[in-house]
């Protein structure tokens, strides 16, 4: 009797260790770090994902024409390439919204501008589909460079142009060296803020803009 009273004892003790440790066990969705009780379980494995964010691509394409950019051959037609491909002209020295009339002034070694049209390439601005109104000021990435002193061209008269007289109470920039296609008959010396502060043999003023407007020139 006492052996059958033992192995009863020892029955019942495992039978309620048994249904202790079932009771500790968590539920199907977990326990979170503050004691709430997490989400059901899906019965899937492994870490979650998320998907990634769409990042803008970086350098060419990035942005329309961006300083440091390069276009193709041409002013009036025109894409963006990669600098280093054969198809590159020229590069951006400075890009400004709205109109070169209402906006900053280019560098003054710019060799030409690009006036770009409100339009909708596959790469733009901001992504949105559209590319504002603006222009960018170009420098060749190969000789001639006809916005450096002297040289005949860009969209700035500057100190050490040649102009010539046409008639009309107006002049036209061209080349120094007479390679243009017409002569050069002046040319600018000096920038100044007033007419008064020329030297004595200035023959002609020329209009040039910013800070000292009246450019002082000597005739040839």
């Amino acid at each position: 009797m006492r052996e059958r009273s033992l192995v009863g004892v020892v029955c019942g003790l495992l039978v309620l260790i048994g249904a202790l440790l079932t009771g500790c066990q968590s539920p199907s969705g977990g326990v979170a770090e503050d004691g709430r009780l997490g989400e059901p379980a899906t019965g899937r494995t492994g870490t979650a994902t998320v998907s990634p964010v769409p990042t803008r691509p970086s350098g060419y394409g990035a942005v329309f024409l961006a300083v440091g950019e390069c276009s193709s051959f041409g002013t009036t037609s025109f894409t963006e390439v990669p600098c280093t491909g054969e198809r590159a002209a020229a590069r951006v020295a400075a890009r400004h919204d709205g109109t070169v009339r209402d906006g900053p002034r280019c560098p003054s070694a710019t060799d030409f501008v690009l006036h770009i049209s409100e339009q909708r390439p596959a790469l733009d601005e901001d992504g949105d589909g559209t590319v504002p109104q603006g222009y960018a000021c170009m420098r060749n990435l190969q000789p001639p460079h006809p916005g450096d002193p002297g040289g005949g061209g860009g969209p700035r008269t500057i100190v050490g142009d040649c102009v010539y007289d046409s008639g009309d109470g107006k002049v036209h920039e061209t080349a120094c060296d007479g390679t243009g296609e017409r002569q050069p008959q002046y040319e600018v010396v000096r920038a100044v803020a007033e007419r008064s502060d020329c030297p004595g043999p200035t023959a002609l003023y020329v209009r040039l803009g910013g800070k000292r407007p009246v450019g002082c020139a000597r005739p040839l």
